[in-house]
């Protein structure tokens, strides 16, 4: 299927549905110009994203995971929401039942407007207390280190899921729901190989929904979604409504 015919059946399908749901990835965010933070993209002082992004390593050494994080944070704020996170909010506008699931941290996806959606690994614009568990929106950049809660003067940590942690139960149900229960399944910019997006495609398809996928490359779903449409989020996705 060519790309204008796949656009057109995403179209048709968009036209009769009342549930939608989105599922966005790194791609989307690639196109207002941030970094993946994995791979050469996220390489700061020789160390990976996977080196900082845990647990073990903000007990061992929270003021360096917090000056990576204050890079990160200075790179994201530079950075808007393009004409794919737009769309987005204008579908979250039109469908009677719309959830958008998003495994990106950046705050984009709010910042664009976006208000019915699960952040499923957090977001770098909020904090969480190691002592009361408290989390808040913080906007510095670049935030004091070593920040400490207003409540109870503990540490503060970036509200974000770490390599090793667990997802957050509410977030991943109300995920899981909009996905099982949904006419049509948009995945933008990802390609869904790491759980639970992983499993998303599949659980949708087997609930009868349609399910699209817009890429810049083909991924693993390519066989098993319905349409396979590749592009840039930013082009492709304003073409849907």
């Amino acid at each position: 299927m060519t790309c204008e015919a796949g656009i057109h059946e995403v179209r048709a399908r968009l036209s009769s549905a009342r549930a939608v749901t989105v599922l966005t990835g790194a791609g989307i965010s690639a196109d207002s110009g941030v970094p993946t933070f994995r791979g050469t993209d996220g390489l700061w002082r020789n160390f990976r994203a996977e080196e900082l992004a845990t647990p073990e390593a903000f007990a061992r050494d929270p003021r360096l995971v917090w000056e990576w994080y204050n890079w990160r944070r200075e790179i994201i704020a530079a950075k808007l929401p393009n004409p794919a996170h737009a769309a987005l909010v204008e579908m979250e506008r039109r469908f009677d039942r719309f959830w958008l699931i998003t495994q990106n941290v950046d705050g984009l996806h709010r910042l664009a407007g976006s208000t019915k959606l699960s952040e499923i690994h957090g977001n770098i614009w909020k904090v969480s207390c190691t002592a009361c568990g408290r989390v808040d929106t913080n906007h510095d950049v670049p935030i004091p280190i070593l920040p400490q809660c207003a409540t109870c003067e503990g540490l503060l940590r970036p509200h974000i899921v770490w390599f090793g942690e667990s997802l957050d139960s509410e977030e991943l149900g109300r995920s899981f729901d909009a996905v099982n229960s949904c006419e049509v399944l948009l995945i933008v910019g990802t390609s869904g190989i790491v759980y639970p997006a992983a499993s998303f495609a599949p659980s949708a398809k087997a609930a009868g929904a349609f399910v699209a996928e817009i890429n810049l490359d083909p991924t693993p779903n390519s066989e098993l979604v319905d349409v396979s449409i590749q592009g840039n989020a930013k082009d492709i996705v304003p073409l849907l409504l």
